[in-house]
């Protein structure tokens, strides 16, 4: 039985003034096999009972990092998060609360942003954060207009080793601006220098890395900074937040704003989302960052106390020239990653990067040995993620390694076209020897035939 909220009138109303004679039409750019038809599943009458039962049933058929080994990335990871999260964030008082406008009232709020603004500067090497973005990948559209409204210039400079995904955003993001998208190509797995080189002049708004890049590979940041030709050309890092336990800060090597997707944080898969993204700059540049910032301050008493410090109001005023039109934060996610991050400490956060690192280093030594196996960037530095190139058809390899229990990883064919046979592998501090003996073991089998 289909429920509308709105009478039949209603409904009449609102598609005539859309141009539309139906529903059906209105959703006709939809294609069938992926829309849903079947009304049968709920009949008349049905008891709460029935209805929880077919919705656990429902429920059992999505698959889950639970029910399979995991060795997919490419930007979202199966990362061990410390009980302590959950039952934080399952606190009526956090898992509640939202926009602290009302600073009186919002105290928990806020120091919980301010701590975690305070986290993400540290790990980040830059002077402020912001209460967060969305995602990654709208964090590094946000960067983009920052660098834009700062340079006042409109080129900006992608190397081909970044997320298509996160770029796809970030055109999106821009679309009916005036922002111009130079692409730099790809050299053995890592941004070509020299073709930046050539792509690079007093022109251009900002330079986008990723770090470690789209295959897992660390870019040198301080060798592309020194390819810089205006002073007023920013460099925007999209920077892994685990790697960051172990790499040099992107700070340090001349970052002017540093983004990244905070899933890594304490933060479960979800299918997909609510993430969470961080975003880091240089301090002379805070009157032109997107979202809010939390400060520390003392009241007339002398007591400290925490407030909205940064807040553009022509996102309420004059939204046309607002720096931002993102009005919120990821505010349950923040507290999430803040308490992953209090839970693990400077330490913790480390170890978490090197078993990582270990391990990865591990898996991709003991597949290169496999004949049909061969490494896609030999001699290139890599964090946790690795590409291989494999002596046979992608899809029936996963398809069989699928059926073994396994998520082998991400076919890069379906994002670079020109990258035939190679597969994306990650591994975290989840994997034990163990699977990853198994896993090579599985691969050699059916390599074998």
């Amino acid at each position: 039985m289909a429920y509308y909220p709105h009478t039949s009138e209603e409904i009449e109303e609102m598609l005539s003034s859309l141009g539309y004679e139906s529903i059906e039409e209105l959703f006709e750019d939809i294609p069938k096999e992926a829309r849903f038809n079947d009304e049968s599943l709920l009949n008349e009458g049905t008891s709460e009972l029935e209805v929880s039962k077919l919705m656990k049933e429902l429920s059992e058929k999505n698959k889950t990092v639970d029910d399979y080994i995991c060795f997919m990335g490419g930007g979202a990871y199966d990362r061990y998060i410390p009980s302590t999260v959950d039952h934080v964030i399952s606190r009526p008082e956090f898992y509640t609360a939202y926009t602290p406008y009302q600073p009186e009232v919002s105290q928990g709020t806020l120091q919980h942003i301010y701590e975690y603004q305070t986290m993400i500067c540290r790990l980040t090497g830059m002077d402020v954060a912001n209460a967060s973005m969305y995602d990654g990948a709208s964090a590094l559209a946000e960067a983009v207009i920052m660098a834009m409204n700062v340079s006042r210039k409109n080129k900006i400079v992608v190397p081909k080793s970044l997320n298509p995904y996160w770029l796809r955003v970030v055109k999106t993001y821009l679309l009916g601006s005036d922002a111009e998208f130079v692409m730099v190509e790809e050299k053995n797995g890592e941004i070509d220098y020299c073709d930046l080189e050539d792509k690079i002049d007093d022109d251009v708004a900002a330079v986008l890395t990723q770090y470690p890049n789209s295959f897992g590979i660390v870019e040198n940041l301080k060798e592309i900074k020194d390819k810089f030709t205006s002073k007023k050309t920013m460099f925007v890092v999209m920077a892994d937040p685990i790697a960051l336990g172990l790499l040099k800060k992107p700070g340090d090597l001349g970052a002017d704003i540093v983004v990244g997707e905070g899933q890594q944080l304490g933060i479960p898969l979800s299918f997909g989302g609510p993430y969470l993204g961080y975003f880091a700059f240089r301090k002379k540049y805070v009157r032109k960052s997107p979202g809010r910032i939390i400060g520390k301050t003392e009241d007339k008493e002398g007591k400290r106390g925490f407030v909205m410090t940064y807040q553009t109001r022509e996102q309420h005023i004059r939204r046309e020239k607002a720096t931002s039109n993102i009005c919120t934060n990821q505010g349950l996610m923040t507290v999430a990653a803040s308490v992953y991050m209090s839970t693990l400490g400077k330490q913790g956060l480390r170890e978490v990067a090197e078993q990582s690192y270990k391990k990865a280093h591990y898996l991709f030594n003991e597949l290169t040995r496999i004949d049909g196996i061969k490494k896609a960037y030999p001699d290139k530095p890599f964090f946790d993620e690795f590409v291989i190139e494999v002596n046979t058809d992608l899809n029936k390899l996963k398809y069989k390694m699928k059926k073994e229990g396994y998520l082998p990883g991400i076919i890069l064919k379906h994002q670079y076209p020109e990258k035939d046979n190679q597969l994306l592998i990650a591994v975290t501090e989840k994997r034990t020897k163990e699977e990853m003996d198994s896993f090579v073991s599985k691969i050699k089998t059916i390599l074998k035939g």
